[in-house]
């Protein structure tokens, strides 16, 4: 620690509790400890750093002209961790810490608790300080009824860098604070209750769309300052759209700057590549097992959380944590202590992280990305489970974008996979996902995934929605997807506004917006998504016609009836059985022409017979529309 000559040395700003809890893995609030932090009595930036197995290390930087002799850094007892102040240290400053391991060799290293990165290709962390007036207070005291497993939850999944792009400079990316208003304009219109973001922390490779985390305390600099994230996020509050940001605690990249051997060992990794490095992605697997790593992660989710406002936290790829030989070939990974293939550590780390966030934020949401059948993983801990609040239903993504592929000729053949998810819908806290990984690697756009001409694409699309949003579950759709574009997503180019001039696409628009609204206003099709009373089969198994029926309810038994044709043949007369008389109103419907259909339907509703049907009392009978889906409600729409 360097010190004027003649005075004494600022005081550390880390308590005995801090190193205790740290070491012992259980800290939540590194973010506030390590790092550069503006001291609190004035005497300008203390630096604090994990590197245990280190021989020296200082912090440099525009203070001290990069040397490493100027601010040499003090190990603090046996905690691993090394700490000093520089006074001439400012916000703005950019600086690294030079560490020298047991060999002597020098490793220049960014700060894995920064809080502002300078923007790539530069690596450097920068000095700052978080400092912010929000206004979200209304928001934030009810946020808890907004990521409720009765709320209503239609999320909008959204690449900050491709969503829109400056017609004039086609190259630039929008910054926070110029993205935000024309997102919020066409959230509201859209009516979606969420954004989640693609990884928006600091990232070197703007090609791996965030996943590839360098910053975990830090809000990507390629769109502003972590005061401008702040903004985005208080704007979106106070305009009534919750916030889900991705978050990636699997893995990291091994840029010389980051993580990787950042003591000269590996420190957050592991040291053989047979539990350290992850084939699929070229990058580094966390080593749960190591206390500090468990609390570095703990405290990135915190910082999210806490200081940035997130209602939730998207958890990427929990799959590849789960199981050590995700992705591997027999003889490339190491079994566990009882010879299986279960990742210990890492289902005790998750545990660990959803009871800290939930016993210091019970009013947010984890959600786990999970794509194999690991029991329990939106159960809570103490019984058994892995801790999240909701997992995302990939199989229904899988099963469902598979029948869709069908030419519907065919699809009387594949019935079953959309009845299956049935028999597990109620397993799990689900969302029903169709994320951005559909419409990449040449697996085309949603729209060109359907069959047919045109206009059977169209009405298809508007089926799969339909059925989605109807289904038990939250929903999630990825930017573009109601646009109804056909080029496949690209990172690197503004999504194709232009299409909502053409009257097909506009109507699909119109009908993603319809959806979401209808959502909110029934609780049928919210309030019981994990819940099986919420759900009944009136017409499952007539595979030769390939239409679903079902009825969804609401805490207080209201009715909602969704009739599914998955064929481009009208179904006229079709009886379906219904649990109470009267007029059943026809709350939307695909086909309608508003929406680019044939305007096939119901005449705005049908009125029940007093005549038994699929083990109900009364009968309907009603129009299936071409490729259609109508929802019937018992209430008066008005």
């Amino acid at each position: 620690m360097t010190i004027e000559k003649g005075s004494k040395a600022p005081a550390s700003q880390l308590t005995t509790d801090d190193l205790y809890w740290f070491n012992e893995g259980t800290h939540r609030r590194l973010g506030e400890k390590l790092g550069a932090h503006r001291r609190d009595d004035g005497e300008g930036t203390h630096f604090a750093v994990w590197a245990p197995n280190a021989t020296a290390v200082s912090v440099i930087g525009d203070f001290n002209g990069w040397h490493d002799d100027v601010h040499v850094l003090d190990a603090f007892g046996g905690s691993g961790i090394w700490e000093g102040t520089a006074r001439e240290a400012a916000i703005g400053d950019v600086y690294k810490f030079a560490i020298f391991d047991a060999e002597g060799t020098r490793h220049e290293k960014a700060d894995p608790f920064a809080s502002y990165a300078e923007e790539a290709p530069r690596t450097g962390s920068v000095v700052w300080d978080l400092a912010y007036d929000w206004h979200d207070a209304d928001w934030m005291a009810g946020r808890k009824a907004t990521v409720a497993l009765d709320a209503p939850m239609t999320t909008y999944e959204v690449h900050l860098g491709s969503w829109r792009r400056a017609f004039e400079e086609p190259g630039r990316l929008f910054s926070y604070e110029e993205i935000a208003p024309q997102l919020i304009e066409h959230v509201l219109a859209m009516g979606f209750t969420h954004i989640e973001f693609l990884p928006l922390m600091e990232h070197p490779f703007y090609g791996s769309w965030g996943y590839q985390v360098t910053g975990f305390f830090a809000p990507t600099s390629r769109y502003g300052t972590p005061q401008q994230f702040m903004g985005l996020v208080d704007q979106l509050h106070q305009a009534g759209i919750g916030v889900i940001l991705d978050w990636v605690p699997s893995h990291f990249p091994t840029d010389p700057h980051g993580l990787a051997l950042f003591d000269g060992t590996h420190l957050f990794e592991h040291a053989d590549p047979r539990m350290g490095f992850h084939p699929d992605w070229n990058s580094l697997i966390f080593n749960y097992g190591r206390h500090e790593v468990r609390a570095f992660l703990a405290s990135s989710a915190e910082q999210w959380l806490g200081t940035y406002h997130a209602d939730a936290l998207r958890v990427d790829a929990v799959a590849s944590m789960l199981y050590r030989d995700y992705s591997r070939k027999a003889g490339e990974w190491l079994p566990n202590e009882h010879g299986g293939r279960e990742n210990l550590e890492a289902v005790s780390f998750l545990c660990q992280l959803n009871a800290g966030i939930y016993a210091d934020h019970p009013d947010v949401q984890t959600i786990a990305e999970e794509s194999t059948a690991w029991p329990g993983v939106s159960h809570p801990t103490d019984v058994g489970g892995l801790g999240f609040g909701l997992k995302w239903d990939m199989g229904w993504m899988h099963d469902t974008l598979e029948y869709f592929a069908q030419d519907p000729i065919y699809r009387r053949y594949h019935h079953g996979e959309l009845t299956f998810r049935s028999i597990y819908a109620f397993t799990e806290n689900f969302v029903l996902p169709l994320s951005h990984d559909e419409v990449v690697h040449g697996k085309g756009s949603m729209l060109n995934k359907m069959p047919g001409d045109e206009w059977q694409q169209f009405a298809g699309l508007r089926l799969l929605y339909g059925y989605q949003y109807s289904l038990p579950g939250k929903k999630l759709l990825f930017q573009g997807d109601e646009l109804g574009t056909r080029a496949e997503w690209n990172h690197d180019e503004g999504l194709d506004w232009g299409l909502l001039e053409n009257g097909a696409n506009a109507g699909l628009a119109r009908w993603v917006g319809d959806l979401n609204r209808l959502v909110r206003a029934h609780g049928a099709l919210h309030e019981l998504d994990v819940d099986p009373a919420g759900f009944e089969w009136v017409l499952a198994g007539d595979a030769d016609i390939s239409v679903l029926a079902y009825l969804r309810r609401s805490k207080a038994g209201e009715p909602v009836l969704v009739v599914c044709n998955f064929t481009p043949v009208p179904r006229h007369n079709l009886l379906v059985g219904v649990p109470s008389d009267g007029l059943w109103h026809e709350l939307v419907n695909s086909d309608a022409a508003i929406y680019g259909g044939s305007g096939q339907g119901n005449m705005g509703g049908v009125v029940a017979q007093p005549v038994p049907w699929h083990e109900s009392p009364h009968t309907l009978t009603v129009t299936a529309p071409p490729l259609g889906c109508v929802v019937f409600s018992r209430e008066d729409p008005r």
